[in-house]
Parts: C-alpha cells; sequence; structure tokens
C-alpha cells in the first residue's frame, strides 16, 4: 500500500510538472510572433557567422540571408500582406469549413451520429462508438463536444459505466484525430503546411490533401478494434461497476422531421454520386482530365472544393428537409457562424505565415536541412528507426504544445526539407507527424478541449481530474502508439503508396 501511494504521489508529482509547464507558454499565435521575431535575430547571427551548406539538389552554396538588412526590412513590410492572404492553408481551411459549417447548422452531423449509434446492435455499441469518433473529425470539433457525452449517456442506458462510453468516444474523437475514411478539415490545412515546407527545396512542389488517405484509410479500421478492445478489457474493468445517482438519461430518437432530412440528404448524395459517375466513367467525361488521368481529375485536385458542395448541398437538404432551416438567412448563418468559431485560427495563420516566409526568404531551413540530413545520414540510422524517433518527437512536443496546424507549422519547415534531402517524400513526413501528434492527444493537457473532457466525467465522477483523464486514457495511447508504428513498419517495408501518388520515397531534382 505504501509503495503504491508512492508511486501515485511520483504519479501526480509528474502530472502536475505537465500541466505547469504547459500553462507556462505563451498563446499559439504570440509563440509565432516570438518565432518571426527569432528568425530575424537568428538569420542576423547565422550571416554574420558565414554559417553555410551545399545543396546537394543544386550543388550551391547556400548562405543565410540578413533580413535585419534594408533590403529585409523593406521585404517584411512589402511582404505582409501577401505572406498572409497566400499562406496555403487559409484559403483551404476557409472554404471546406463553409460547408461543413452548413451541415453542422443544419443538424446533419448531429443527427447522422445518433443515427450511427443508437442503431448499433449492443455487442458492437463499443466499436460504433470509438468508429464513430473517428468519423466525426470531417465535422473539426463536434465529436468532442457532441459524440463523447452521448457516449456517457449511451453506455449507462445499457448498464455499463458512462466514463468507458466517454473514454471509447474520446479516444475516437482526439486518439484517431489523424484516421478517417474521408477527407477532413485536417487533410487539406497539413498538406498546405507541408507544400510549403516541400518548397523550400523544390519550389513547386504540391502536397496534395489526398497525401495521406491510403494509410488513414487502412488506419480508420486498426484504431476503431484496438480502442474497443482497450474498453473492454482494460478500462472499463478497471472503473468497475457504476452505481447510478438519480434518475436515468435517455439518448433521444430521430424525430419524423429529423428521418425526413436524413432521407433528403441522402437522395441528394446519391445524386452527387451519380454526377461524379457520369463525369469520370465516359472517357469524356466531365470529370476526366486531358490526360485521361483520373489522379489528374478536379474529384483529386480540387477536392477542398467537393468537400464544400457535398457538405453544403447535402446540409441543406438536411436543413429543409427536417426544417432547421426555412430560407436562405438560415443556410447563410450557419456558414457565418462557422467563420467566427475561427477567428482566432485567422490571427494564428496571420503571424504563422510571417514566421513561415522569414524563415524561408533567410535560407535557414534549407541549411539546417542539409546539416540535420548529414548528421542523420552519418549516424546509419535506417528510414524505419527515423521515422519511430520522429514519431516520438512529435508525440513528446504534443504534451507542451496543442494545436495541430501550430505544431506542423513549426517542424515542417525544419523536417520536411531535411527528409527530402534524405531521399524521403514529404508525405512520409506529414503522416509520420500525424502518427505522433494523435497518439497523445488523449492525454494531453495543452489539449484544447481537455478541460472539457474533465467536465463530461465529473458528471460521474465528481472527484475526477487531470489525473483521472489520463490514467483512464493511457492505455489507449499506447495501444494506438504500437498498433500505428507496427503498421508504419509494414506499409515502409512494402513500399505501398501512402495516398494517390504519394509515394513513400523521394527523389531530388536533377
Amino acid at each position: 500500500m505504501e509503495e503504491a501511494r508512492t508511486k501515485k504521489s511520483f504519479f501526480d508529482r509528474f502530472l502536475n510538472f505537465v500541466e505547469k509547464a504547459g500553462n507556462a507558454l505563451p498563446h499559439p499565435a504570440t509563440l509565432f510572433l516570438v518565432f518571426a521575431l527569432l528568425a530575424l535575430v537568428f538569420s542576423w547571427l547565422f550571416h554574420f557567422m558565414d554559417f553555410t551548406a551545399v545543396n546537394p539538389a543544386t550543388e550551391r552554396l547556400v548562405r543565410p540571408v540578413n533580413l535585419l538588412s534594408d533590403e529585409g526590412l523593406y521585404m517584411i513590410l512589402d511582404k505582409m500582406v501577401e505572406n498572409f492572404t497566400s499562406f496555403a492553408p487559409l484559403g483551404i481551411v476557409l472554404v471546406a469549413m463553409l460547408g461543413i459549417g452548413i451541415a453542422e447548422a443544419s443538424g446533419l452531423i448531429g443527427a447522422g451520429i445518433r443515427m450511427l449509434v443508437l442503431s448499433a446492435p449492443k455487442r458492437m455499441l463499443t466499436f460504433v462508438l470509438v468508429f464513430s469518433g473517428i468519423l466525426s473529425n470531417l465535422a473539426s470539433d463536434v465529436g468532442y463536444v457532441l459524440l463523447i457525452p452521448l457516449g456517457g449517456i449511451i453506455f449507462m442506458t445499457v448498464n455499463r459505466h458512462p466514463v468507458a462510453g466517454m473514454a471509447a468516444a474520446f479516444a475516437g474523437v482526439s486518439g484517431g484525430f489523424s484516421a478517417n475514411l474521408l477527407l477532413g478539415t485536417i487533410d487539406p490545412l497539413l498538406a498546405g503546411l507541408s507544400e510549403e515546407a516541400a518548397r523550400i527545396i523544390e519550389p513547386g512542389y504540391s502536397v496534395n490533401p489526398t497525401a495521406n488517405y491510403y494509410f488513414m484509410f487502412i488506419s480508420t479500421f486498426f484504431i476503431a478494434f484496438v480502442g474497443t478492445w482497450v474498453t473492454d478489457k482494460i478500462v472499463e474493468p478497471r472503473l468497475g461497476e457504476y452505481k447510478k445517482q438519480g434518475g436515468e438519461e435517455k439518448v433521444e430518437r430521430l424525430s419524423g422531421l429529423e428521418k425526413r432530412g436524413l432521407r433528403w440528404a441522402g437522395i441528394t448524395v446519391l445524386v452527387i454520386m451519380g454526377v461524379i459517375l457520369l463525369g469520370i466513367i465516359p472517357e469524356d467525361g466531365f470529370f476526366r482530365p486531358p490526360s485521361g488521368h483520373l489522379l489528374e481529375s478536379p474529384l483529386i485536385k480540387d477536392v477542398v472544393a467537393i468537400i464544400f458542395l457535398v457538405a453544403g448541398l447535402t446540409g441543406i437538404a438536411y436543413g429543409f428537409g427536417s426544417k432547421t432551416f426555412k430560407n436562405d438567412t438560415d443556410v447563410m448563418n450557419g456558414m457565418s457562424s462557422t467563420m467566427k468559431s475561427l477567428t482566432m485560427y485567422i490571427v494564428l495563420v496571420f503571424f504563422a505565415a510571417q514566421f513561415v516566409a522569414y524563415f524561408k526568404w533567410s535560407n535557414l531551413g534549407v541549411i539546417f536541412a542539409i546539416k540535420g540530413a548529414g548528421l542523420l545520414s552519418a549516424s546509419g540510422l535506417g528510414i524505419i528507426p527515423l521515422m519511430i524517433l520522429f514519431v516520438i518527437l512529435a508525440a513528446s512536443i504534443n504534451m507542451l504544445m496543442g494545436s495541430a496546424s501550430a505544431k506542423w507549422a513549426i517542424l515542417a519547415p525544419i523536417f520536411i526539407p531535411m527528409f527530402m534531402l534524405m531521399g524521403y517524400s514529404p508525405e512520409l513526413s506529414q503522416v509520420v507527424y500525424r502518427i505522433g501528434d494523435s497518439v497523445t492527444n488523449i492525454i494531453s493537457p495543452m489539449m484544447s478541449f481537455f478541460a472539457l473532457i474533465i467536465a463530461f466525467v465529473q458528471k460521474y465522477l465528481p472527484k475526477a481530474g487531470i489525473g483521472t483523464i489520463i490514467a483512464t486514457m493511457l492505455p489507449y495511447s499506447i495501444a494506438f502508439f504500437i498498433v500505428w508504428i507496427i503498421l508504419l513498419i509494414v506499409w515502409i517495408t512494402i513500399g505501398l503508396p501512402l495516398g494517390p501518388e504519394a509515394e513513400i520515397f523521394y527523389e531530388l531534382p536533377k
């Protein structure tokens, strides 16, 4: 008993350290402002030190550019607006979220999740919750605010521990954040950042939002099955039997109007699928590019526009079918409400765009990548040990910094060029980062919804705190890490593409 108390005390001290360290960090937008200023200072410092490197792609000497010179300061002022408006992830995310905002405001996403969960057999309930959590990432944060509390209510109605239900949903929503059967807003966002970083080495390089689609599609099933096993075999037995307090809560069944809305949305999806098939099946179909290669079709190249149209049209169909939308004003209000939720993201992007631009102009990214690639190459580590170390790095940083895009905006300009020079594609760097970012989401106090999760759990366990959440979710984190690493090793060993035209290896242009 004394040993158990000692271990608990040590664990509590560790959690307190993580919480204090995370809270000591400034706001992500402020952090990027600091990084941008540091990029200016280091550009002067390394220019003064004449810190150079030879780019193996061009065999040219790369020198740091002093951005604190007269020319550099003029360029900073002249390009400030352009840096912001041309930052690749900005327009991508805004357009995608306009469509998803319609679907969310109409109630389509909430009704769809409830239908999926409530129609599941009891023996499949855990799997459906985890699986639904993964799919909910299509709608950004809706899984956190809707599915997780719903998971607790559903488990309690079938006499299972409600915290186990919330844990299963949380594992899918947050731990499986990088997996999905369809493309979500995170895919174009990260692809835009990866593209910016890849162009440090190869100007004009394009990273498609579908870059990791094959890997993440397969990952969805692995994560769902593993999350189910951890819930049933580890988490729920550890929680024990739950004694209900007060009256029972019930999940509301779909109303007649909601069912009609879903039918209308389903018909809309079928119509859209019919249009798509008409555009790609005939040799002269309107979705076929001049080359005839389907991977160059607008369905792939312009996937963000497709997300906007599909989400928007199905949301409109559901809204008018269920009468949550009365007129066009309701539709526009739905789009507007989503934009309001992105105001902080826009602020963050402004400073992130300046940092990425300064880092690129200074040539520091190229120089660090060349030097780092040389050190890693000399270390003799193969691709698999390197990628595992990168997963661990991303997972560790996630404990102190929550935003996936903010972390990738910092790491991508360093590691993508570095790995490209070693012969590994930007798409591989991105998928490895996504694994690391996902596995510790559920145990990171810096995750933006962590406080909300504590509040949800305290409804059933009033004394629950950070330690309760981390202790409950840690088995998922460990299991997801192991399974994803094994899947990554198998994928690399076989040499499978990560997505359409997204290979594992990269060849420097000659």
